[in-house]
């Protein structure tokens, strides 16, 4: 068993030490919602373009929610008010004994369904396991991972947990722009340039993303707004959905300081509208 775990850890550092070259040879793609509702419209789209209504099938990982079992069932039911039945809900719990059967369910899946609630529930199942790994491989070979909310910011290699380091009382925005109060933490790695916000129009995330951006320049921001998505494809992003998303790009890695207050200059701001599309690094 510990020569497993020594064999999976390998294969998962392996993902993060060669991302940018096979972020060249990826065949799928990825549908990154912010949460909030999904129109039929986007639902629609997301069975496209996995391909589940030509044949295969696709999954949900309910791990981010509280209550699993809830969450998979609604979300499964998004697809089945479309006609789409071929979906089915996959939970997994932490340290669980993994069957070859439930590993192979994601092996083959066409479409990868990440639900919302708490990103940093998933990652703790997940993380270092065989699930993680196949995860990435079904994305390397052609499948649509989708995620809403918490599966979202899990897309990322660089994750935002929600958490304030200097305030630790939770509100839905940040209230402040102040140095070293982001805590971010490795989520899947799916995507490793830009880390991603979401809830964003609504919730007014400003805040927390400018401070990702001014910590982590090398980042681009990304704040995807409730019921609206980006469709990635290689270096191409196409916004889905009824609202914006908001990029921050902080190019000359600009960071300046007043005591624990933080500035920035020559940040550059992008909104986005449906049908739009942007390049990203």
């Amino acid at each position: 068993m510990n020569l497993k775990r020594l064999l999976i850890a390998g294969l998962c550092l392996g993902y993060a030490l060669q991302s940018s070259a096979q972020e060249m040879d990826i065949k799928g793609k990825l549908f990154i919602i912010g949460g909030g509702s999904r129109p039929a419209s986007m639902v629609d789209r997301i069975v496209k373009e996995s391909g589940i209504d030509k044949g295969g099938y696709g999954i949900v990982l309910p791990m981010s929610s509280s209550e699993p079992d809830s969450s998979a069932y609604y979300a499964t039911n998004q697809f089945y008010k479309l006609g789409v039945n071929n979906v089915y809900g996959l939970n997994f719990v932490k340290d669980e004994v993994l069957t070859v059967s439930k590993l192979d369910s994601i092996r083959n899946a066409k479409l990868i369904y990440i639900s919302g609630g708490d990103q940093n529930k998933f990652m703790d199942i997940v993380q270092g396991t065989e699930i993680e790994v196949l995860i990435h491989e079904a994305y390397e070979n052609g499948s649509l991972i989708a995620g809403t909310s918490a599966g979202a910011a899990v897309m990322s290699e660089m994750m935002i947990t929600g958490t304030e380091m200097k305030h630790p009382k939770y509100n839905a925005t940040y209230r402040h722009l102040e140095s070293e109060n982001i805590e971010t933490k490795t989520g899947l790695g799916l995507i490793t340039t830009i880390i991603v916000d979401q809830h964003f129009v609504y919730r007014s995330r400003y805040n927390r993303l400018l401070t990702a951006i001014i910590e982590y320049p090398e980042l681009t921001g990304v704040g995807i707004d409730e019921s609206t998505a980006i469709l990635v494809s290689g270096k191409t992003v196409e916004v889905v959905g009824e609202s914006q998303v908001v990029v921050f790009k902080n190019p000359d890695t600009s960071k300046t300081t007043f005591n624990d207050k933080i500035g920035a200059h020559g940040i550059i701001l992008n909104i986005y509208l449906p049908g739009e599309t942007f390049k990203i690094d």
